[in-house]
């Protein structure tokens, strides 16, 4: 009997399977290229591979089709499918100065050391559906199809001015010239916090939980940081962003054979510093404090929680369980896992939850008896006989 319920679940499971595989292939619509997704869902693809910890446009595409549009199960397909892949190399630190910019906006500062460059962005648009008809617009699309050269600096620049204005001076280095921010530098250089090799706790240091944002949900950074705005003073603190960068970093590897750094390749990356303005007790109040945010992809959101919540937990330093929530509660693949085992089946788990129930009720019913018979109470009580609720 057993065997047979047992083989009726595993048919009903690859029938489901079968049913979601062939909702998904099927259908009156063209099929949909990993290509169509990348360059027409560019932002969606990049928080598959943001949560998913690996860079690959394409494969994050496949699982994000595969998931029908649901981004933490393509970034769980991302994370398993990573899990698999031999580690072949380390890549060597890279200076951010190395990042070709994009887009580069800074908002503390009117002229800040090199040009502002809004790149792409919907900041400034008003939220309105485009009813223009689908042929129209791809009519036009294929006529003004931006390059990557016109999303950055302007295209008429000579060479020298546009790689000055792809890579431009910081602000942050403008506020340590003039000593108004803290030395947070750590002069052991500890190497990076490895959380793909073991758990991050609190305690953790700073690159533990840089890490663990980066793959984070975006969601749940954006949500812990609403509920992390008070600063030490219980006050409203409203962190001002130094630097918003979108652009392509290199990515260098150790030459097996020279050991010199060598680029093997480029990322989309985005990086946020935010400036905090310290004015606890025990803070240096002549000073402004900064914090970091880096993520794959085009996703401003990410960066600018990151940052902010990177300074929130330095300011913290252990009175709440803020680091706990950074570490613990925001990976979208570990809450979500959580919350989908729910819909298994816990048959025995609750049964025995209702027979404790039941036990309960029929102690309690004894009890009532014995305090009002003097006696042993032993009639079983007619409402606790329901059989069919312990089944």
């Amino acid at each position: 009997m057993g065997y047979v319920a047992a083989k009726g679940g595993l048919e009903a499971i690859r029938a489901a399977e079968e049913l979601v595989r062939r909702r998904r292939n099927s259908g009156t619509s063209p099929w949909l290229e990993t290509s169509q997704l990348t360059e027409r869902l560019r932002l969606a693809v990049d928080r598959v591979i943001g949560e998913g910890g690996l860079w690959a446009p394409d494969l994050a595409a496949r699982a994000f089709r595969q998931a029908e549009g649901d981004v933490i199960e393509a970034s769980h397909l991302v994370r398993s499918y990573r899990s698999t892949l031999p580690r072949l190399a380390y890549s060597e630190p890279v200076d951010m100065d190395h990042l070709e910019v994009l887009r580069r906006i800074v908002p503390a500062y009117r002229n800040p050391p090199g040009p502002q460059l809004l790149g792409r962005t919907l900041d400034y648009t008003g939220r309105l559906i485009d009813f223009t008809p689908d042929d129209v617009a791809q009519a036009a699309a294929n006529c003004e199809a931006p390059t990557e050269a016109e999303e950055g600096p302007a295209a008429d620049a000579d060479t020298a001015s546009d790689d000055a204005a792809r890579r431009p001076g910081r602000l942050y280095r403008m506020l340590r010239d003039l000593d108004l921010v803290v030395d947070r530098t750590n002069p052991d250089d500890p190497e990076p916090y490895d959380i793909t090799r073991q758990p991050a706790r609190p305690g953790a240091p700073r690159s533990a939980r840089l890490s663990t944002m980066a793959r984070a949900e975006t969601g749940a950074l954006v949500q812990l940081w609403y509920r992390n705005i008070l600063g030490p003073d219980n006050h409203l603190h409203e962190i001002t962003l130094g630097e918003v960068r979108h652009g392509h970093l290199p990515v260098p590897v150790a030459h097996p054979r020279t050991g010199r750094p060598v680029a093997i390749g480029r990322v989309r990356v985005t990086e946020v510093e935010a400036i905090e303005d310290l004015d606890g007790i025990d803070e240096d109040g002549s000073r402004f404090d900064v914090g970091y945010g880096l993520c794959f992809g085009h996703n401003e959101r990410k960066a600018i929680a990151m940052a902010n919540l990177d300074i929130s937990v330095h300011r913290d330093r252990g009175r709440s369980a803020l680091e706990q929530s950074v570490l613990q509660t925001t990976d979208g693949l570990d809450a979500s896992g959580f919350l989908e085992h729910l819909k298994l089946p816990h048959y025995v788990t609750f049964r025995s939850m209702v027979e404790r129930k039941m036990a309960r009720r029929s102690d309690e019913a004894r009890g009532r008896a014995q305090a009002v018979h003097g006696l042993g109470g032993d009639e079983p009580d007619p409402e606790l006989n329901n059989e069919e609720l312990c089944r």
